[in-house]
């Protein structure tokens, strides 16, 4: 068996060595000032939130970081790669922070769509780009009714979009009695929409009929399940705010709701409060049952 050449090896060890130079010695005293703020804004960056505002916060830090890492290693000659790599990061987080800048700018409505962002969608924390998407799924349209027309005939109007009120008053009647009003910033039919699933059809319960001149911003039922699909956060601030609207209606409705002996019904129990008076009666004694005393 041959023995290998050592005297070979330790030549071509000195000779890396030699090209790539081992550090003796630590540098005495600290980098300079301009490095120290390059890390500095580099970790403030790099901790930034999400949303657009987040990524403009977190890309204008890691642009100053980058920048200032440029700087440093501009003044070391031995430091070329460096400099290129921080240069190229520089200049693409400036093309980044430049495109979120113009996606804000852009972020603009309507006087009546700002007006619904502020009463409905900012106070859940909604950002503006998702709120354009909403808006984007109506093309921004708005919908006028004019006094004593009806948005929904009772038994005739099929259920095929879901519409918020932007301006007027609507009445809500069944079999020609007054259930209650629909004020601006409120749903139309947020009942109809929740009472289906996205495969069902159905026809308006109730008729609403515009007491004044009003508008109305209206999504058609395919689009709006089409963009619940692609978002799933927006499907949950919908069905937040659309449930939060039943139940103010069905509060609404329980202010109003006596029977002949002027007891007030509690539309959230309806089998405890439509029950005959004998079998009410029965249920109060079932609960004062007498308590047995204890064995001794």
């Amino acid at each position: 068996m041959e023995l290998p050449d050592f005297d070979a090896m330790n030549s071509t060890l000195e000779t890396a060595v030699a090209d790539y130079p081992v550090c003796q010695a630590w540098r005495e005293g600290a980098e300079d000032s301009v490095f120290q703020l390059a890390n500095i804004f580099l970790v403030l960056g790099f901790m930034g939130g999400s949303g657009l505002y987040g990524l403009l916060y977190m890309l204008t830090l890691l642009t100053l970081g980058f920048f200032c890492a440029t700087v440093w290693s501009w003044e070391d000659a031995c430091t070329t790669d460096g400099f290129l790599w921080n240069f190229a990061l520089f200049g693409v987080c400036v093309g980044q922070l430049v495109h979120v800048s113009y996606r804000l700018r852009i972020v603009t409505f309507d006087k009546e769509f700002q007006e619904l962002y502020n009463c409905m969608f900012k106070k859940l924390g909604v950002s503006l780009s998702h709120f354009g998407k909403v808006v984007a799924c109506c093309d921004g349209d708005l919908q006028t009714l004019e006094k004593d027309h009806c948005f929904a005939m009772e038994g005739k109007t099929a259920i095929e979009k879901l519409s918020v009120l932007l301006s007027g008053r609507m009445v809500v009647t069944v079999n020609g009695e007054f259930l209650h009003y629909i004020h601006p910033f409120q749903f139309l039919d947020s009942p109809e929409w929740d009472s289906l699933r996205p495969s069902e059809e159905g026809v308006f319960q109730v008729t609403l009929r515009a007491e004044s001149r009003c508008r109305y911003v209206a999504w058609r039922r395919k689009k709006l399940y089409l963009l619940f699909a692609k978002h799933r956060y927006i499907a949950k601030v919908f069905a937040l705010v659309v449930r939060n609207d039943i139940a103010e209606k069905l509060f609404s409705l329980n202010d109003k709701a006596f029977d002949s002996s002027g007891h007030r019904y509690d539309l959230r129990l309806p089998s405890y409060c439509h029950v005959p008076k004998p079998d009410l009666d029965k249920s109060d004694a079932l609960l004062h049952v007498p308590v047995q005393p204890a064995a001794k």
